[in-house]
């Protein structure tokens, strides 16, 4: 009796805390936001929320929504992944919201002495020669849509082709110019920051591709409560002062 009684107990100390934890919320976002992303969400569970973070190709992130996977939140880095999920009617309409903006780089590492300017023609042969200039995968991963569009209008697409190859996402071509398996990569401008191996070597001109937004919206199959209220706060002031400071634009 004393054992069931002390088992009752225990029960009754450990129940309110199952009740009352927050449902988990999984955030699918874009590649280039995972350290914003990441640290918004720390200060979020540190305040009782439960959400982690998902993080991919924006097109790859869509077929898994549309396959069915249990995300919350969707953060794309380009508006062409989310008017897909619109018109498959599988967000929130009213939720979606323009959250950050970006600008598109070219990189090297560091130690490289690679000086260009878009304004002036640049002699892409000359600088790499055989080397590799990475970008996204046009198909599914928004920098490198906006990279194919930059170089087109600038008029260096074709005779690049020879050059380019292409990553699953925008972190993985960052990570093939910081170990050097690249000469030159295209990434955001965020991106760069984020790593110390790799430098700017020119900025493409906004008018030499689409604009650089991230919306944000709600899937609405998984509108609940929890996922209302992280949405709310990814949205807040005090969200937008974390994404600043990695160099995104609101």
């Amino acid at each position: 009796m004393r054992k069931f009684l002390i088992s009752i107990l225990v029960f009754t100390f450990l129940l309110p805390q199952v009740i009352f934890a927050a449902e988990k919320v999984t955030v699918f976002a874009a590649a280039s936001t995972t350290n914003m992303v990441n640290e918004v969400l720390s200060v979020y569970n540190k305040k009782g929320g439960n959400a982690v973070g998902s993080y991919g190709s924006s097109g790859a992130l869509v077929k898994q929504i549309q396959s069915g996977a249990p995300a919350g939140i969707f953060i794309s880095a380009n508006q062409k992944w989310m008017n897909n999920l619109e018109k498959s009617n599988l967000i929130e309409k009213s939720t979606r919201k323009n959250l950050v903006k970006n600008r598109l780089v070219l990189i090297t590492r560091k130690k490289n002495n690679i000086t260009a300017d878009f304004s002036k023609k640049i002699d892409f042969a000359s600088i790499l020669k055989n080397e590799k200039l990475v970008i996204g995968a046009p198909e599914s991963v928004p920098a490198g849509e906006y990279a194919k569009q930059a170089f087109t209008k600038l008029g260096y697409w074709s005779s690049l082709q020879k050059n380019i190859v292409t990553a699953a996402n925008v972190r993985d071509a960052l990570a093939f110019v910081s170990r050097g398996e690249a000469l030159l990569g295209v990434v955001f401008a965020t991106d760069a920051i984020a790593d110390k191996n790799v430098k700017v070597v020119a900025e493409f001109p906004e008018n030499t591709h689409d604009d650089i937004s991230y919306p944000i919206a709600v899937i609405k199959e998984n509108a609940n409560n929890e996922v209302k209220k992280l949405y709310n706060f990814l949205i807040s002031d005090e969200a937008k002062k974390i994404y600043k400071k990695y160099g995104f634009g609101i």
